[in-house]
């Protein structure tokens, strides 16, 4: 998938597109081995981790796509880069990586209905939501969203059953106020005083 996204970028004449990382070796665990960690109690335990919750949107040819993302963060100064990882079985992805760019809306406190409906997959994520494009690429930046990152793709590695898309940061904005939604233990919540 990361060395399709890049010759895409590459056909598309994007000056920024890198090539990918060589494929890590994959393999089963065998019989007379098991998994290192507990699939289940190594989600309950990085379930301590509160993080925000954004939304990450696109714009390609059939019209806006977009995705609830808890995985995202700054990434460089300079140049100015950030990160987001989705899994490889998205559906939302390719039509991000076939825009070539995208819109990280991060989320407010009073936005988890919004972010769950964001987190379903097949529906029409866009139905009844406000949003404008963002300045410099076209990609959706929703109403209510207390800050915005407008990015073109740069790179995607892979990370096993996820990848690493790094964006390039064109514009951003944020409003003064506004406290953030947060995820926490399987739930949203906010700041305290």
């Amino acid at each position: 998938m990361a060395a399709t996204v890049v010759r895409h970028l590459r056909a598309a004449g994007s000056p920024t597109a890198v090539e990918p990382l060589p494929r890590p070796v994959l393999r089963a665990v065998g019989e007379d081995e098991r998994p290192p960690v507990d699939p289940a109690e190594f989600r309950r335990v990085l379930g301590h981790f509160a993080s925000g919750v954004t939304i990450v949107t696109a714009l390609d040819t059939a019209g806006p796509a977009g995705f609830a993302c808890q995985s995202f963060a700054s990434l460089s100064l300079d140049p100015p880069l950030v990160a987001f990882m989705v899994a490889r079985t998205s559906t939302t992805w390719p039509r991000i990586a076939d825009a070539g760019t995208f819109c990280v809306n991060i989320l407010g406190a009073d936005q988890g209905p919004l972010c769950r409906s964001f987190a379903v997959s097949g529906a029409d994520k866009f139905a009844g939501v406000d949003w404008t494009p963002a300045p410099v690429t076209g990609s959706p930046r929703l109403a209510g969203a207390p800050a915005w990152i407008d990015c073109a793709i740069t790179a995607v590695h892979t990370g096993g059953d996820h990848l690493i898309v790094v964006g390039r940061v064109e514009s951003l904005g944020a409003e003064e106020d506004g406290d953030p939604l947060l995820f926490h233990r399987g739930r949203f919540g906010r700041l305290g005083a």
